[in-house]
């Protein structure tokens, strides 16, 4: 089995699987291996469960690099030069994407799967947003409106997210390990389910934000 190939199926996925799906079945994996759903005490599983999210995170990255690659195209020395080739054989590239969404009007937008990671989306208005399952790596949220956002387990790692709105927002299933919440307003965001704490916080700074229930977090 080639590497490749194994990378395909730590993801349970088939060969040639899109970008989209890569992601997908990597957010579903995390969320399924994260180590705050198994016991403590259970130190099988918990090294079970670090292996995994190990290559998981391996495969990723390989398929996300090889996907994102610019692919060069070797020509023979009978081949017509270039500018003969036919428009239909040109390699179409995407637009780069522009960063910086500073302010920006999303409320009520439905931006769930997508991959918004190290974007600057400081200060903008996704209050009532669908953002299930989306990947924010890094992503710039200070003082955004989040307030009654849909974020059911959506990627916040190491995000900025200093004095955003998260008012009554849908923290389940989310990973905000690393994040910055200093000075955020949590107040009636859904993070339990009963007593179970159901969102990721390790390493999260909370000082001064205000917690679901009101509190102010010392």
């Amino acid at each position: 089995m080639s590497d490749l190939e194994r990378y395909y199926r730590v993801l349970e996925l088939e060969p040639g699987a899109t970008l989209e799906e890569v992601n997908q079945a990597y957010k579903d994996l995390v969320f399924v291996w994260h180590p705050d759903r198994i016991p403590k005490d259970n130190l099988r599983l918990q090294q079970k469960a670090q292996d995994k999210l190990k290559a998981i995170n391996e495969a990723r990255e390989k398929l996300r690099s090889l996907k994102t690659k610019p692919q060069t195209t070797f020509n023979s020395p009978n081949s017509p030069p270039p500018q003969q080739e036919k428009s239909s054989q040109t390699i179409q590239r995407p637009p780069k994407q522009n960063p910086d969404l500073s302010g920006k009007d999303y409320s009520r937008a439905n931006l769930s799967n997508k991959d918004l990671s190290g974007r600057n989306l400081s200060y903008a208005n996704l209050s009532g947003a669908n953002l299930s399952d989306t990947f924010m790596h890094k992503v710039n949220l200070r003082g955004a409106n989040l307030s009654e956002a849909n974020l059911f387990r959506a990627n916040l790692l190491l995000a900025d997210l200093r004095e955003a709105n998260l008012r009554a927002a849908n923290l389940i299933g989310a990973d905000l390990s690393g994040a910055d919440l200093r000075g955020a307003d949590l107040t009636g965001a859904r993070i339990r389910s009963g007593e179970r704490l159901l969102v990721k916080l390790v390493g999260t700074n909370l000082a001064g934000a205000i917690m679901p229930d009101g509190s102010i977090y010392q």
